[in-house]
């Protein structure tokens, strides 16, 4: 079956109808020619396959599925490889239930700790989200099922999410919030791509041809299809001409008459249709011709893999004292309504029918005398006198209290965003009694996203396990008792408190306006050039072994940005227990001259290591590690100069710095006005010679000290010059500087 010969069979009528969905979850099929529908369901950490009523919506009616660990806790793992499984199994679950794609990953960048939607992404860095997002859909992709990268582009709050116009420079959308999304693209290659609700610099995701077209086709490569988030359309014909392909679900024809008489009157082209027809042709026939057998999968499997990621992924923040592990057969208080009845996924399109949840309390039933005690009501801000006199008194009675905290689900979701960065003040005072009772103090935290602690210098312990899927009980279990050593890094800061957030200021906008105002300046970029302290550093996470780091090594000192640079470090377990440590690499440019982080993130890699072993971790640099995006030439460039290889623990513990020279390969122009200063020119040796030569040829040269006038246009030069220096000198010298080939 060919797209093309099918679309030349087409009517009109029928061309329009496959641009827009049957139902809630179906694309169209053209029974005449043999197109068939084809499935989609919501994801991402989970398979949400709605069953019974297409015009369902809601979570009621979808299928009992194994939810995994949720973006912000799976993406702590540092791992592809992991991400990899777990497309996997999504995609067996998918193939199994007869879904042809899956809506994930969600790729967006984390602007501010109040987003509501920050539990489905993964990271702060689109170094981090790219490889994650990559090995997540090459997972997925490998059963035969397609996968939706989304949400194409910036949709970075839930508030007037329909909206809203994400204001931001092309730099910073380029080096923040697009390069995830270009490394999943370039190396997942995602046989779909859905567009985000919220506009971009004015313009709306599902009608901006820069993005759909120019961007994710011309530039990037892609060859699937794009469809819209649901309801995301605002004027459909605008959209199938910047290259919005489907819309999701459908307006029961509504669109598709208006993009008919869009044809028909002239103002949008056929051919264009066509070519949004036959990009969805080519992935329903892809589908089509997959062959399954009937199947079925190991959901018991599943949920042994989901406490296993689960484990590789929560963050051991805090262990004073080596708290932690805690021993066999103590006597331990479990407090909190978390231990019981955890909370392990986010609210939303995104949420599971797990078909088993396992809390810390059943799971660590045989492994330490526990005594427990509610601590809290889920949905209460206000702490309950009893229930924490009942928390005290267990907490005394026990050798270790471990509290389990975090964020209701009322706290954050899909469709609003967070307000503040505290927890419910029932739990913070909670676990300052329990303290008070008992020194021996362990939170264990479960949240979608950075929460303020208040009480962190009175505790012993503290265990980040986010939202860790329906096993989170299991793995939480596993690692407080040392049956497994905690691995995980942060993916994210954790500021000291809101304020210190680099969008505190414009977050969430003002009307349907959202000025990302901190340009490229988001994350630990943010933190790093202010020198500003923080609560927990991105990439920081402790284990129950040590780790050592020698011999980093570079593959030459000197390279073109056209080579690529090798650069390996040995890492040694130097502790007594098996362990795990993510290598975090940094790229740091010393003599920019434009506005860049001190760093930034270039490779990772995760190694296994037995007490006295040692391993090899190599990472490979190219041209983009060196890179910023220039524009004024369009592009990613490089500046010539010297680089710092830095090979940290975290981004605020860097243990090993080597140096190289990289050369641009492209030419440096450099754009002069009469504006521009004389500074401007003295930058290099080829302007200044030019500058002093021209002011040389009319006897000037000695009448100015141009290292001290810096600051002075050149114009000036010549106001300065008594009338020696005439406009058709300055015009000259501006030409003479625009036309230099620079070193």
């Amino acid at each position: 079956m060919n797209s093309r010969e099918l679309v030349k069979q087409m009517t009109l009528e029928e061309k329009a109808g496959l641009c827009s969905g049957a139902d809630l979850w179906h694309t169209k099929a053209v029974e005449r020619l043999g197109v068939r529908r084809i499935s989609l369901s919501d994801g991402p950490h989970g398979l949400r396959r709605q069953e019974g009523r297409v015009e369902d919506i809601g979570t009621s009616g979808s299928v009992p599925a194994v939810c995994f660990p949720t973006g912000s806790c799976a993406a702590c793992s540092f791992d592809p490889e992991l991400l990899r499984r777990l497309g996997e199994m999504l995609g067996e679950e998918c193939a199994a239930e007869g879904v042809s794609v899956l809506l994930g990953p969600a790729a967006n960048s984390k602007r501010s700790p109040l987003c509501g939607r920050n539990f489905e992404y993964f990271s702060e860095d689109p170094c981090l989200t790219g490889q994650l997002a990559a090995a997540y859909i090459q997972g997925v992709q490998s059963c035969g099922v397609g996968t939706s990268l989304k949400h194409f582009a910036a949709n970075n709050q839930e508030h007037r999410r329909m909206s809203t116009s994400a204001n931001i420079g092309e730099r910073a959308l380029r080096e923040i919030y697009l390069a995830g999304f270009e490394y999943a693209v370039k190396e997942g290659k995602p046989w779909t791509v859905m567009c985000s609700y919220n506009r971009i610099n004015g313009e709306f995701s599902s009608e901006n041809h820069w993005l759909l077209t120019d961007v994710l086709r011309g530039e990037w490569g892609f060859d699937g299809f794009v469809m819209s988030d649901w309801g995301a359309v605002n004027d459909r014909v605008k959209g199938v001409a910047a290259g919005l392909d489907l819309e999701m679900p459908g307006s029961g024809g509504v669109n598709d008459a208006e993009i008919v008489k869009a044809v028909r009157s002239g103002k949008l082209s056929e051919q264009t249709l066509n070519e949004a027809v036959e990009r969805i042709l080519n992935i329903v026939i892809r589908c089509m011709e997959i062959k399954r057998e009937a199947s079925a999968y190991d959901r018991e499997a599943h949920d042994r893999a989901a406490r296993e990621i689960a484990r590789e992924s929560m963050v051991l923040l805090k262990n004073e004292d080596g708290v932690l592990p805690l021993a066999k057969g103590s006597k331990t208080a479990f407090i909190g309504r978390f231990a019981k009845r955890p909370r392990y996924q986010g609210g939303g399109s995104s949420h599971i029918n797990s078909f088993r949840v396992t809390g810390a309390l059943e799971a660590a039933s045989g492994m330490a005398d526990i005594l427990y005690a509610d601590g809290y009501a889920e949905s209460a801000d206000t702490a309950d006198d009893a229930q924490i006199a009942e928390a005290v008194a267990a907490a005394r009675a026990a050798q270790t209290a471990v509290v389990f905290a975090g964020l209701p689900e009322s706290y954050e979701s899909e469709g609003f965003d967070r307000r503040h960065m505290r927890m419910p003040e029932c739990q913070n005072r909670l676990i300052a009694e329990v303290c008070r009772a008992q020194p021996n103090t362990v939170v264990v935290l479960h949240n979608g996203s950075p929460v303020e602690m208040p009480w962190i210098g009175n505790v012993k312990g503290v265990l980040e396990a986010y939202l860790g899927g329906q096993e989170v009980g299991g793995a939480t279990a596993d690692l407080l008792f040392g049956d497994c050593n905690p691995c995980g890094k942060l993916a994210e800061t954790f500021p000291l408190k809101l304020s210190d957030n680099p969008s505190y200021l414009t977050f969430p906008g003002e009307g349907d306006e959202s000025d990302y105002s901190e340009g490229i300046f988001t994350g630990y970029r943010y933190y790093d050039k202010k020198e500003m302290p923080v609560l927990f550093s991105f990439g920081y996470g402790l284990s129950y072994t040590r780790f050592a780091y020698e011999d980093l090594k570079l593959s030459a000192s000197e390279i073109l940005d056209t080579d690529t640079l090798r650069v390996s470090v040995t890492v040694k377990n130097t502790g007594g227990r098996f362990g795990k440590e993510i290598v975090q690499l940094y790229v740091a440019d010393n003599q920019t001259r434009h506005i860049r982080p001190v760093q930034e993130l270039k490779g990772i890699a995760k190694v296994a290591l037995e007490p006295g072993e040692s391993k090899e971790a190599v990472f490979t640099l190219s041209k983009r590690a060196f890179a910023y995006y220039d524009e004024e030439l369009g592009d990613w460039n490089v500046q010539s100069g010297t680089f710092d290889i830095r090979i940290g623990r975290s981004s605020r513990d860097i243990v090993l710095t080597a140096r190289v020279t990289v050369h641009s390969s492209q030419p440096e122009t450099r754009r002069f006005t009469e504006n521009s200063t004389v500074g401007d020119v003295l930058e290099s040796e080829t302007g200044k010679r030019i500058l002093m030569e021209s002011l040389g040829k009319i006897g000037a040269g000695s009448a100015f000290s141009v290292e001290g006038m810096s600051e002075t246009p050149l114009r000036t030069l010549r106001d300065f010059g008594m009338g020696r220096l005439t406009n058709e000198w300055l015009f000259s010298l501006v030409d003479r500087l625009n036309k230099a080939e620079w070193e």
